[in-house]
Order: C-alpha cells, then sequence, then structure tokens
C-alpha cells in the first residue's frame, strides 16, 4: 500500500463525515486494503463485498459493517451458524435500507455468536488477539476497535453490544426497545431483541444519532445515580469505575449513591428466564430440524422448553415493577451509571464473556451507552451510561461530555 493511499485512510465517523466527498470516495480502497492486512488475525468479517449506496445522505461514501444475523441482499447471512453457510439473503433488513438509502456503503457481513447466542465466532479481540472481543456481535466490535470501519451495525438480547465494546475500547450504543425496526433481524427473544452500533467514540455516535435523522437536543446538568455497593464484579472492573466516579466528582460532576445492586442481579437472572423461554419457542421448528447440530441453541431450546407460562409470567412482572421503580429513579438521577462488564475480556475464544452487567438494561428496554474508562494498563473497561426509556438523545450526549471529564476536560 503506498503512502497515498496511508493518507487517504479515514478511521473514525468523525474524520468520515468531516472530509470532503471526492476524499470519502478515494478513501474507500485505502479501507479495503486494510481489511485485507490486518483480518488475516483478526476474523471480523464473514465477507466483503462493498454494496452501493441506494441514495443520498449525510452518510455518504460512509462504509459499514453489519452482523450476521441482519438480513442484506445479495450477501452473506448465515446467523453464524456452519448449518447456515453459504445461504445468501434475499433483501435488506430495515436499519440496512435506512443506511445504504442515507448513503451509506455497506461493505459486507461481521462475524457473530451462531443465532446470537453463545456459541463463539471464530474473532479475535484487536487489542490483544490472545482474547475474546465479546458477543454476540462480535465481529462489528472488533471490525470498529481495529480501524476497519467507522460504523458498524449489533444487536443486543442480553450484552450483545455493550460487553463487546467494553471488551475492545469502542463506544457501542444500544438504543431504547422499539426505536429502531428489527424487521430482517433473525429474533432471538423478541421482548429483549435490541438495535444497536458501534463507533469509536462516543462523539461519533452523536454524529450517527444525527445522521439517522434524530435530534440531538441540549446539554442538561443534572445529577448522575451509581450503585452503591458497586455491583459484583472483578478487581479490575470495580477498581476502574470507581476511579471513574472519582473522576468526575472532581471535575464538577454530581454524582449520587443508589441501592441497585440487588435489583439489578434479580433482573439478570428475569430476563434470562425470558430469553430461554422466547428463544426456545422461536427456534423450536428448527432444533426440529437440525436438532443437536445447532450447538448450544439447542442447548437453549431444550432447557427453555422446561419452563412453564406462570415461569415466564412471574419473571415478566418482575420486569414490569423494576421498570416503574427505575423510572421514578431517573427522576431524581436522570443518567445511571454502572460497569460496562463484569472484567476485562476474557482469556481464549472459548467463551465471549458475561452479560450480567448488561442484561437488566435490556430487560428494562433502556437505551445504553458503554464508553470506554481511563486504565493505566491491560485491556479496555468500559463505563455503562443508561437513561430512561426514550431518552436516548441524552444518553449519548452525556456520554460526550462524561468522556471529555475523564480525559481531564472541563465539564
Amino acid at each position: 500500500m503506498g503512502a497515498t493511499a496511508k493518507t487517504l485512510r479515514l478511521e473514525t465517523l468523525t474524520q468520515w463525515l468531516h472530509a470532503p466527498r471526492k476524499r470519502r470516495e478515494l478513501a474507500l480502497q485505502p479501507c479495503l486494503d486494510h481489511i485485507r492486512a490486518t483480518d488475516p488475525s483478526i476474523h471480523a468479517w464473514v465477507q466483503v463485498l462493498p454494496q452501493r449506496p441506494t441514495g443520498d445522505g449525510k452518510l455518504s461514501e460512509v462504509p459499514f459493517g453489519a452482523k450476521d444475523i441482519i438480513e442484506t441482499r445479495g450477501l452473506s447471512t448465515a446467523y453464524g451458524s456452519s448449518v447456515y453457510k453459504g445461504r445468501i439473503g434475499a433483501a435488506d433488513a430495515a436499519i440496512v435500507r435506512e443506511m445504504r438509502q442515507r448513503g451509506a456503503i455497506l461493505l459486507g457481513k461481521t462475524h457473530c455468536a451462531a443465532f446470537a447466542y453463545t456459541a463463539p465466532a471464530p474473532t479475535c479481540n484487536p487489542r490483544d488477539l490472545d482474547h475474546t472481543p465479546g458477543g454476540s456481535s462480535s465481529g462489528s466490535a472488533a471490525a470498529v476497535a481495529a480501524g476497519m470501519v467507522p460504523v458498524a451495525l449489533g444487536t443486543q438480547t442480553l450484552g450483545s453490544v455493550l460487553r463487546p465494546a467494553s471488551y475492545c475500547g469502542v463506544t457501542g450504543f444500544k438504543a431504547s426497545y422499539g426505536l429502531f425496526p428489527m424487521e430482517g433481524v433473525l429474533p432471538l427473544a423478541k421482548s429483549l431483541d435490541t438495535l444497536g452500533f458501534f463507533t469509536h467514540t462516543p462523539a461519533d455516535m452523536l454524529l450517527l444519532w444525527e445522521s439517522l435523522g434524530h435530534a440531538a437536543g441540549r446539554t442538561e446538568d443534572f445529577a448522575l445515580g451509581a450503585p452503591e455497593p458497586v455491583p459484583e464484579v472483578e478487581p479490575a472492573m470495580a477498581a476502574a469505575f470507581r476511579d471513574a466516579l472519582a473522576r468526575l466528582r472532581n471535575a464538577g460532576a454530581p454524582v449520587r449513591s443508589i441501592d441497585i445492586a440487588g435489583m439489578l442481579a434479580r433482573l439478570s437472572d428475569a430476563s434470562q428466564m425470558v430469553l430461554f423461554y422466547e428463544g426456545a419457542r422461536f427456534h423450536q421448528q428448527r432444533f426440529n430440524e437440525y436438532g443437536s447440530r445447532l450447538g448450544d441453541l439447542a442447548n437453549l431450546v431444550r432447557q427453555g422448553l422446561q419452563i412453564s407460562v406462570t415461569q415466564y409470567d412471574e419473571a415478566r412482572r418482575y420486569i414490569a415493577e423494576c421498570k416503574a421503580r427505575v423510572a421514578e429513579m431517573y427522576k431524581a438521577t436522570p443518567v445511571i451509571l454502572v460497569p460496562a462488564a463484569t472484567g476485562p475480556a476474557p482469556l481464549g475464544l472459548a467463551s465471549t464473556g458475561d452479560p450480567r452487567m448488561n442484561a437488566p438494561w435490556t430487560a428494562l428496554g433502556t437505551p445504553a451507552i458503554s464508553i470506554p474508562m481511563p486504565v493505566a494498563s491491560g485491556l479496555p473497561l468500559g463505563l455503562q451510561v443508561t437513561a430512561d426509556h426514550g431518552q436516548d438523545a441524552r444518553v449519548i450526549r452525556t456520554a460526550v461530555r462524561l468522556q471529555r471529564m475523564l480525559a481531564g476536560g472541563a465539564r
């Protein structure tokens, strides 16, 4: 790759959107060259085959990747499973259509855990190839972290966007439940499944949010909430989280202690119950056809079919009670901060990690974003920023502000 191509390569969405259109057009080839050079060791991509935009708009010429459970016309959509290897999508999912209509280039499909559940993809963490990137949106997080694309699409049923973002040291945003259409996205648990996005920084995410036609809103001053005691996490995460809170307080941010650790643990259990019940029934026919060839998903179906309607209803009832309780908390502390994962990315690729720091907020349907916290050394650790349902702009806007404060900037 020559010096000219290297000069033209753009990495963050901010760089792409601030570049003249002609430069964006010229930057696509260096982007592809970078993928060709780096992906053999990372394995973020199932397929790279750029699809031209179908319209023009604020995202003109911006390349993006789409998780393999998201339908894409003419591209591989194998759900991360060898059972469906070679399957080609017949139509673009709603979110892919919207991105392309706004001028974005669908670069290709990213690896994910099979059926967006737990069987790991072959993807490695770009921050340390010996560690998992998390899941199930493994390839999307890794592709952004490695500078392959400025934006990638993911989905979250428990922690499949926020946890990989934390592990890979990028920004991951899970929208309010129901905000973005899930048409063309393979379901896992329909009452939990939510669309998400990966970018390098919170500022990039705010630009993406606005480029998709949503208002950014205005800067607000309010108290932040943080759990005391800190939820049960690994020592490195607990230390980084406490340090982040101290930095924010030193920068002048009011951070109030709230007692939610016990509720979050119960919510995580309830969300798992819902996932197993709904996932088993959605995939039951697939299980009848393929059986144990579905791997981890087969076990989910077997176990989920043992869950009674009564147990499922109790879990849904507890989630509803917590929604009301948390809505009251957001009145006093409009943004609540929690760890974005239980710790750094685990060693090896046998597991995609523990989703229990994210699952409660998915069950509640609230918007949440993970941003990197300052760490002196070692793997990345994310801070999870949450707000009430429908307050997506607030949570992204606040994340931009908090990142600046954590870096030592003014409020």
